[in-house]
Formats: C-alpha cells, sequence, structure tokens
C-alpha cells in the first residue's frame, strides 16, 4: 500500500462516565443504535461497507479464493437421520443450494422425498428452515423459520403425509425450536419468551422465559402455561420428553454456565404438577435416559470431568444419586440409552471417544470410530436396534453412519464424494506451554509437502465450556491447497478437559485464555511453523472477543487479525439481547471488582495509541440479536481513529444475516473469499491464480 486508507468520517460524542473511580469514555454509543430504525446508524454501516469493498476489490488472490472455494462447496452433503415410526428425517444438500432441504424416507431404504424445501422462502435464500422435531409415529413434523440470520424463530406443523401445514403457529421461541411432542402426537410442549415489540426485537434483554403446551389445532392464544419462575426472570426453562412418554424433565438454568436445577412432571397425573428433585444451579446434570423410576444422568456433582449416575426419581424431593460409570480422565461429553445399551461420549486431548456401557454399568467396550476426529449423533429411542452418527475430522468431510447397537457394527450411510484427495494433508497434534505453565493441546493443519515458516491462520473461541474438535470446512481446504497452515488452539474456557478447564478461562480468570493464545503464536513461530510476520488470528463471537483483546496486548505478534461477531464493550454487553447469561462466564460489569476485571481487557477501551497493530478485517451482520452488531461497530470507530500505524483496519458488515446459523451458501461463500484474501494479503501467501 502506498496510501492509507481514507475511513468514513465517524461522529464522536463527548461520553465519560465515572465508574468505580474510573474514567470510561465511550465516544461511539450511538453506533449501538438499531441499524434499521437509526438513519445516521444505517449511512454510517453504508459508508464503511462501500470503503471496505473498494479495498477488498484490489486483493489479487480473492477472485481466485471465491471460484476455489465454491467447487469445494459444490458436493452432496447429508444431515444426521431421526427416526420416528417407520420414517425417516434428514437434511440434504445438493451442493450449491442456499439452503439445505428436508427429505423424509418410508424405511430405511425407501425414496427419499422432498418435505420442506426452504429455497423458495426468499429470493435471497436468507430465510433458513431451522430446527424440526418430528412426533413419536413420523405422522407430523414441527419446524422452525429463521428469517435474515435473526435468532427468533416462527415455529409451524407440518402433516408429513401430505406435506401440507395444518395451520398451528408459534411465536416467541429464541436460539432453537425448544419443543418436544408428547407420547400420542396431540400436542407438544415448548419455550419461549413474551411478546416483545417489533422495535425492540434485536436489541431488548431476553427475560421470562416459559414453557407452554399446544394442542394441535388450537390457536396459540389457547396455549397452557406449564412451568415458569416469576420470582426469578432470569431462569431459563427446557423441557425434555422420557421415552417411554411419562416424564416431562425440565432443566431450569440462569446464564450460559452448566449449572442447573431438575424439575420432573408425572405426565400421568392430573394437572401435571411439578417437583423439583435436583436444588440449586449447582452443576451440570443432563438425562441420558430412564427405566421405568429410575433415572440415568451425566453430571459433573462431585466430578468436575463428569460421570454417570442413577436415581429412583419415585423416593421424594431429593433422590440419592448413585454412580454408575465413575469419573475418567477423559472428559464425558454425554450419554444415551440406545438399544437398552448407554453410548456415552467422551473427549480425549479434544478427540472423540464412544463408549459402551450395560445398563448395570458394566463396560461393554467402545465403537469402532473411522479414525481421528469428532463423532457426533447417537440419537433415538432406548428401544431401538439402531442409531446413527456423524464423523468428520479437519481434512474429512461428515460422514453419516448406521450403527447396529446389539452387533456393534458400523457401516457409511452417506458419504461424500471428495473434491480434493484428503490422504495429501496431515493433521497433527502438538502441546505447547502457556505462559503459566500449562499444557495446551493444539491441532496443526496443512498439506503434506508445506513447510514452514509457511503463512498461518490461527484459531480459537475458549469461552463457555465450548470445546473445539476436529471438524471439515470447504473454505479451510481453500486457504491449505495454496500452501497455507492451519492451527487450532484449545486454550482455557472450553471444555476439553471438564469444568476446571472452564474456570480456568472464565471470570478473573479470562487473562489466561488470551495468554494461551498468544503463547500458541509464538509456538508457531518458534517452531518454525510460520514466521514473524506470517501469522493471521480468527474467532468468532467469544472468539471475536479474544482476538480484540490479543491484538490489543500483543500487536506486534500478530500480521493480520479477523474478529467476527466479536464482544467487544465488556462494559455494556449485559444490556442487549442474551448478553446478561454471559455474566458467568464474563461477570457483571455492575460490580466493583469485575468490573475492573472486564475493563483491563476490554477490546474497544484498551486500543492502544502509539503501537504498530496488525491489518484488522472486523465482520458481523446487521441482523445479529445475539452479540448485537453495536459491539463491532463500537470496535471499528476506535480502531480506525486510533494512531495504530497505516495497516487497513476494516469493517464488513453483511446484510441480511446474524450471528451465523441460517447463512445461505453465497454468503458464507462471499465472506470466506474476502478473509482468506485478506489474510493472504497481509501474511504474505502467494496464491498461484493460474
Amino acid at each position: 500500500m502506498t496510501d492509507p486508507i481514507a475511513y468514513p468520517e465517524t461522529r464522536r460524542d463527548e461520553i465519560v462516565e465515572e465508574l468505580f473511580g474510573t474514567s470510561v469514555a465511550d465516544p461511539y454509543r450511538w453506533l449501538e443504535n438499531d441499524v434499521r430504525s437509526d438513519s445516521e446508524v444505517a449511512d454510517w454501516v453504508e459508508r464503511q461497507n462501500a470503503v471496505t469493498s473498494a479495498y477488498l476489490a484490489t486483493l489479487p488472490a480473492r477472485d481466485w479464493f471465491r471460484s476455489r472455494i465454491k467447487q469445494l462447496f459444490d458436493y452432496e452433503r447429508f444431515g444426521l437421520p431421526e427416526k420416528k415410526g417407520s420414517r425417516y428425517f434428514y437434511m440434504h444438500n445438493s451442493g450449491l443450494q442456499q439452503q439445505a432441504v428436508l427429505f423424509v424416507r418410508e424405511g430405511i431404504d425407501g425414496a427419499g422425498r422432498v418435505l420442506i424445501d426452504p429455497n423458495g422462502w426468499s429470493a435471497d435464500g436468507a430465510t433458513a428452515l431451522a430446527e424440526w422435531t418430528p412426533s413419536e409415529d413420523g405422522a407430523h413434523l414441527l419446524y422452525a423459520v429463521q428469517d435474515g440470520g435473526s435468532d427468533w424463530r416462527v415455529a409451524r406443523v407440518l402433516d408429513v403425509a401430505t406435506g401440507k401445514d395444518s395451520g398451528d403457529e408459534i411465536h416467541g421461541m429464541k436460539f432453537a425450536l425448544s419443543a418436544v411432542w408428547n407420547k400420542d402426537g396431540s400436542g407438544f410442549f415448548y419455550s419461549r419468551y413474551p411478546e416483545v415489540a417489533e422495535e425492540d426485537k434485536f436489541q431488548a434483554l431476553n427475560e421470562n422465559h416459559k414453557i407452554y403446551f399446544h394442542r394441535l389445532g388450537n390457536p396459540q392464544s389457547a396455549d397452557g402455561l406449564v412451568y415458569e419462575t416469576p420470582a426469578h426472570p432470569s431462569h431459563s426453562h427446557y423441557a425434555q420428553i422420557t421415552d417411554d412418554g411419562d416424564w416431562l424433565a425440565i432443566t431450569t438454568s440462569e446464564g450460559t454456565d452448566d449449572r442447573y436445577q431438575i424439575t420432573l412432571i408425572d405426565l400421568r397425573e392430573p394437572a401435571w404438577p411439578a417437583r423439583t428433585i435436583i436444588h440449586g444451579l449447582n452443576h451440570h446434570w443432563s438425562l441420558a435416559g430412564n427405566v421405568g423410576t429410575r433415572f440415568y444422568w451425566s453430571t459433573n456433582s462431585h466430578a468436575p470431568r463428569m460421570r454417570i449416575v442413577t436415581m429412583d426419581v419415585a423416593t421424594g424431593e431429593h433422590p440419592e444419586a448413585h454412580e454408575l460409570v465413575p469419573e475418567d480422565k477423559a472428559t464425558l461429553e454425554g450419554a444415551a440409552i440406545i438399544g437398552h445399551t448407554l453410548l456415552a461420549s467422551y473427549l480425549v486431548d479434544a478427540r472423540t471417544e464412544i463408549r459402551r456401557f450395560a445398563l448395570d454399568g458394566t463396560p461393554l467396550g467402545p465403537v469402532a470410530l473411522p479414525g481421528i476426529g469428532t463423532a457426533s449423533g447417537f440419537g433415538g429411542h432406548s428401544d431401538d436396534p439402531e442409531t446413527f452418527f456423524a464423523f468428520t475430522s479437519f481434512n474429512e468431510p461428515t460422514t453419516i453412519y448406521r450403527h447396529n447397537v446389539a452387533t456393534g457394527e458400523s457401516v457409511a450411510w452417506a458419504a461424500p464424494k471428495l473434491l480434493f484427495d484428503p490422504s495429501g494433508y496431515t493433521v497433527e497434534q502438538r502441546f505447547y506451554a502457556s505462559k503459566d505453565g500449562t499444557r495446551v493441546p493444539m491441532f496443526v493443519v496443512r498439506r503434506k509437502d508445506t513447510h514452514g515458516p509457511a503463512p498461518t491462520l490461527l484459531y480459537a473461541y475458549g469461552g463457555f465450556g465450548i470445546s473445539l474438535t476436529p471438524a471439515f470446512a470447504s473454505s479451510r481446504i481453500a486457504w491449505m491447497e495454496q500452501g497455507g497452515v492451519l492451527a487450532v488452539a484449545n486454550i482455557r474456557g472450553g471444555g476439553e478437559y471438564g469444568k476446571a478447564w472452564h474456570d480456568g478461562g472464565r471470570l478473573a480468570n479470562k487473562q489466561n485464555s488470551f495468554d494461551d493464545f498468544i503463547a500458541a503464536g509464538e509456538y508457531l513461530i518458534k517452531e518454525g511453523i510460520t514466521g514473524k510476520g506470517r501469522l493471521a488470528i480468527q474467532g468468532g463471537s467469544n472468539g471475536g472477543l479474544l482476538v480484540g483483546a490479543v491484538v490489543n496486548q500483543r500487536p506486534d505478534l500478530f500480521a493480520a487479525a479477523l474478529p467476527a461477531v466479536g464482544v467487544m464493550d465488556m462494559l455494556r454487553f449485559d444490556r442487549w439481547t442474551a448478553g446478561r447469561y454471559w455474566v458467568d462466564d464474563y461477570g457483571k460489569p455492575g460490580e466493583e471488582a469485575e468490573f475492573h476485571n472486564l475493563r483491563a481487557y476490554s477490546p474497544y477501551h484498551n486500543v492502544r495509541d502509539g503501537a504498530d497493530y496488525p491489518a484488522i478485517l472486523v465482520t458481523t451482520a446487521d441482523t445479529d440479536d445475539r452479540v448485537v452488531p453495536g459491539h463491532s461497530f463500537k470496535y471499528a470507530a476506535a480502531i480506525q481513529a486510533a494512531a495504530i500505524g497505516d495497516k487497513p483496519h476494516l469493517i464488513r458488515i453483511e446484510t441480511r444475516a446474524g450471528h451465523g446459523s441460517g447463512k445461505p451458501t453465497d454468503k458464507i461463500i462471499e465472506e470466506a473469499a474476502d478473509l482468506w484474501a485478506f489474510a493472504a494479503e497481509w501474511t504474505g501467501l502467494a496464491v498461484k491464480t493460474g
């Protein structure tokens, strides 16, 4: 670059607040306003996008990445089948369809029939079929519509035989289709928030979650209230029904930390009385299944890496838990009773193992997996002789397997036809020492003939107990085909090693996540995998916060930074939509000790004038109602106004998109091409476009 970029002018207000003895400036607070209702913010978005688009158009690798990523996306993809009655329901994308299509088969070998094709729902492909759940007999299907990437859902009911909507429609669900059918298929239990004024839908706090029952054919206004906690408006409630149809298990939480209260309703009793059996929001509890009144749970109560226990729920208000499968060195992620067998999923250094147990806890051996990677699924009914699972790795697109529980045999049910040779790539796991000596795992993926120091993309998340396990992404293959390296660090704050690993990277320990990420970058350079000026970093949501924080702390270490939909204002995050949940991981800005901790790393508040920053491309979307785009808007304004060097500091704002889910294929491809072209430009990745 010969000339610095001329950024759009951004109004700066003189807003300074005294908070716990600290003066806090917030000059860009006006950018918190909703782009749909504030014309000044909308104009700012338009001007920022114009500058960013003009810059991205100059990048020589952009067209090649767009073309190649599109080619790599163009393969047939299947979702996990779900069996109900004699029918099998599954998602399918022929390759470049904007949205996947829901199919149904009559029997496992039946011909697939299109049940719902959302690709005609909107001209831009941004209206998606989100979650769905069939009734127990497979006669009806409850499905959710997601428009423009918003977390809000509208739910409808389909008659599976005719493919026609029943006319039932449910509003007020958010984040997912939180619903379960009753045993006879006459209705379903669902969770929802109260009505929100249209102008407040994308910013108002989400509170007063309740569970209702909807009987088919009735209007939503007639739905009966099943469970609420009016004295605790911050509590959320989700229902699960046992396979025998007799019990409704309600899981109550307050934030994002997996500490739950469990309430049971015996559906055989008139008036459905609720009885809380696990009190206090102290530990994780997840129902694996039941045999009569004997319930099986996975829990971290007295077991930071989780164990399996049983309890007889007929024994009163406080049934005693009895250990069935003790805590292991591996981290238990969950369990389910399928075919009268317990199938338990474990993480071993961020890689999946599936172990089988009899219902008395006797080990029955592992489920053989195709290799080192991530296996997910293993759903179904406790009586089902079969289940399905998906397997993927960094160099292996998802294959769906059908597993016979009795024999232990797994056969491929749907395997993709590859557009590249996975044997040409190597996936290795390394371990490095963080600042305090903690041993942290990291995956390093590259073409076998790629040798360092090579341009490298380092990715991490590090929050909310979420584990990063091997997974395939077509766009990453395009990066590695050109000689780039992918590194994925399993930093603290995630769940890879259970509760202690999560606790080690949250609240007052949040700096450990940043230290782990910085140490990963230093390790990659020290080991010659990458070099100085050749390292790009990427993260989304909590990972966007991660990228913003470490760029402020170590701007010298990185050549490029790609923070996506990040939580960038740590002093006001709890004021919008889902932000109030996150205090479990971040702390409360309104409490003094936690305020000072948050102020110390908040990306928006710690941009360092006079430091030489890497090239930065911020990404967000106008319909993100989880991490509202004002976070990224304010951060982008701050880095553009600061004296941090002449490298580009840009923001790319997608329209008709949200936090990520429901995004149409063409938008995914365009965004990935822009990100990789930007990273290639600033890490020196020489893209061969011929």
